[in-house]
């Protein structure tokens, strides 16, 4: 059975420890060398930045967000092993973990690492497609010859080199179709490397629950559900036609996942569609300074991630949440395409100026969408506000300051409301 040790990317016998450098860490399967579709995840990616930057981290519970009635945004895998999980309201969190280190998310730090991951992974094909900012899809269709090595040995080179070069780690999965590899990615994390062949692709999924099949969700489970679909299985029961009628598009998709079929093409440079940030309050308010200060960090986060990107939005988002769960929202398109804080800021302000005698809040965000390059950003002078130009020259200086010295090195006096 073929065999490569992940560590120094020898191909070696069936033995239980490389012969070459002792390593255990060695992935077997049968079409190992005839694979080629991949997904990449990197590990708890937020919370493994945070530990690279700050070793002594690296054995304590990290849990990367803000605020007891915030979310989690990523929980290292000391705090998993807790119960902790993504998405999950802070307070549960604290309450599985007491002793768990809370980190506020860096994403100008995360969106930096996440290019440099991409450049390796773009030195492999140009066929990549990113699904955020820690993980992707990769074709190695056709690229042995460039690379004079197959593309297991070149994937498993990536994931080495993201850990010696940049201190993270990462999970891979290999297969023959996109959905594969997305399930194969989560099998045998962190630094995991799992395959689902072809050959075995009917078995593997015949008892599987269909809430592994990406992107369906609570409600779309609770419908399988309540017509007796639970498993693969069940769905191979049915009929094409009955499963289209039943749940539309989808019921068409997974017929065809049932059976492990998924013909959809790896697509570079996927469209970025809107970029956003959102912050969830301990304690419902209407205090007009402590929701002026959530704004502006909002909106620099916003720009933050805009810049990191290389993106800028023609439209500026406001939604706020009230005490009763209802929500607001409020758009603004601008006459120019922008990724500075400042503007964002200003016209997020004057949207929510509109509504903000509908108070308390316990939540509030903001966002910029219809996405385009920065090169057709941020050119025109503003005759109504002359000093605008002067104030985004100002804040370019800031992000260089800020790049060079820490994202505390200046802040704006609203921020620390």
């Amino acid at each position: 059975m073929p065999a490569l040790c992940r560590d120094c990317l020898s191909d070696v016998s069936d033995a239980r420890r490389c012969p070459n450098c002792g390593s255990m860490r060695i992935v077997r399967h049968e079409e190992l060398y005839d694979l080629s579709i991949a997904h990449m995840d990197c590990d708890a990616f937020y919370a493994s930045v945070e530990k690279r930057d700050n070793p002594e981290l690296a054995d304590k519970p990290v849990i990367i967000g803000g605020g007891k009635r915030g979310v989690v945004s990523t929980a290292c895998y000391v705090s998993r092993i807790r119960g902790v999980r993504s998405a999950m309201p802070m307070f549960k969190a604290l309450d599985l973990c007491p002793d768990a280190v809370v980190v506020k998310p860096r994403m100008s730090v995360y969106a930096e690492v996440s290019r440099q991951v991409r450049a390796l992974m773009d030195e492999l094909t140009p066929a990549v497609e990113p699904l955020s900012l820690d993980e992707a899809f990769i074709d190695l269709t056709g690229t042995e010859k460039l690379h004079g090595a197959p593309p297991a040995v070149m994937l498993a080179r990536l994931v080495k080199r993201m850990k010696d070069e940049l201190g993270i780690t990462g999970s891979i999965g290999l297969s023959h179709n996109k959905f594969l590899a997305k399930v194969a990615s989560d099998l045998d994390k962190p630094q995991g490397f799992a395959i689902i062949g072809a050959a075995e692709t009917a078995d593997f999924l015949h008892d599987k629950p269909v809430r592994l099949i990406w992107g369906v969700g609570p409600a779309a489970q609770a419908g399988l559900e309540s017509a007796g679909i639970h498993t693969f299985s069940d769905l191979l029961r049915w009929d094409q036609r009955e499963l289209t009628d039943r749940f539309g598009s989808m019921g068409f998709r997974l017929w065809h996942l049932a059976r492990g079929e998924d013909r959809r093409k790896i697509t570079a440079r996927a469209p970025v569609k809107s970029i956003s940030k959102e912050t969830t309050f301990f304690e419902d308010t209407s205090d007009l300074d402590i929701l002026d200060g959530h704004l502006w960090r909002l909106a620099e986060q916003v720009a933050d991630r805009a810049k990191a990107k290389s993106k800028a939005g023609r439209v500026v988002t406001l939604k706020l949440k009230r005490k009763d769960f209802t929500l607001i929202s409020r758009r603004q398109s601008l006459r120019d395409a922008t990724q500075m804080t400042d503007t964002i800021y200003t016209t997020a302000r004057a949207l929510f100026d509109t509504c903000a005698r509908k108070g308390p809040f316990r939540l509030i965000g903001v966002g910029i969408s219809d996405i385009v390059e920065d090169s057709a950003a941020d050119l025109s002078a503003d005759l109504l506000d002359p000093k605008a130009a002067q104030r985004r020259e100002a804040e370019r200086a800031t992000d260089k300051i800020r790049a060079r010295f820490g994202n505390d090195a200046i802040l704006k006096g609203r921020a620390m409301r």
